[in-house]
């Protein structure tokens, strides 16, 4: 674990780190994660750019806020920690809901962004069906908390890397169990009502990365890539699940050096 930093957002204690000296990217994890994450990347990452981790809402060592914790709440939260370092300009790189939350920073506070990394997200709203699977979920993890989670960690990888990975998955899991279910229910009910956000895709003044697998269970692949046509998106495609993070680790973090050398 890297050693992490607190501040007081709307009166809970939320959990950042801060590393390196350079153009300023704040990490953000995806639902079930926490900002331990991103560990393996910091030290390549440090090294001429200042990286910054968050544990989101009810995630990792940050306490949940309330019953629903939306997209604006957690950029909100992430404005609070870069007041806090008068950081006036990011990089924002999120995985899966990190995603939804970096969008939403960007819609909020479109002066201080200088570039978006998307990892195994979307800047789409969550269709009909997938609000009624959130609904299923929020039942499913009041029912059998440990299952829910242990499950659905292991859903989010493709199949051929479940043996291959197994004990990175069981990692993760172990992470996953620290999520409070406080902060799983409050985060599904937040991602359920996410606005829209794909006009930023086609008019974002900034650079845009879009990591995404083919193999991804949760984000239907071809469905994602018309999001990205006729963008200047730069749109990088792994044979893999939604777990690019870990499955497609060294890949991907070439793909963000060349991308922040970009910026």
């Amino acid at each position: 674990m890297m050693p992490s930093k607190k501040i007081t957002f709307k009166n809970t204690s939320v959990n950042y780190s801060d590393h390196g000296k350079g153009t300023a990217v704040v990490f953000l994890h995806g639902f079930l994660e926490n900002s331990s994450m991103w560990d393996a990347f910091i030290p390549d990452l440090s090294r001429k750019n200042r990286v910054i981790t968050i544990d989101l809402l009810g995630h990792g060592k940050t306490d949940p806020v309330g019953y629903v914790q939306t997209m604006e709440d957690n950029a909100d939260l992430v404005h609070a920690v870069l007041s806090e370092l008068h950081i006036r300009k990011v990089v924002l790189a999120g995985h899966s809901m990190g995603g939804y939350v970096a969008l939403a920073f960007a819609e909020l506070y479109p002066d201080m962004v200088k570039g978006i990394a998307l990892i195994n997200s979307t800047s789409r709203a969550d269709s009909e069906e997938r609000k009624t699977n959130r609904d299923r979920a929020i039942k499913a993890v009041k029912n059998d908390y440990t299952s829910f989670v242990r499950l659905s960690v292991g859903n989010l990888f493709s199949e051929n890397n479940r043996d291959r990975l197994s004990s990175e998955i069981e990692n993760v899991k172990q992470e996953a169990l620290k999520t409070p279910l406080q902060g799983i229910v409050a985060s599904l009910e937040g991602m359920k009502i996410r606005k829209d956000r794909e006009v930023l895709l086609h008019f974002a003044p900034y650079p845009i990365l879009l990591v995404l697998g083919k193999a991804d269970p949760v984000l239907n692949y071809a469905e994602s890539i018309e999001q990205v046509e006729n963008t200047s998106v730069k749109l990088i495609t792994f044979d893999d699940g939604h777990m690019s993070t870990i499955e497609n680790r060294e890949e991907l973090l070439s793909e963000l050096l060349s991308f922040l050398k970009e910026i």
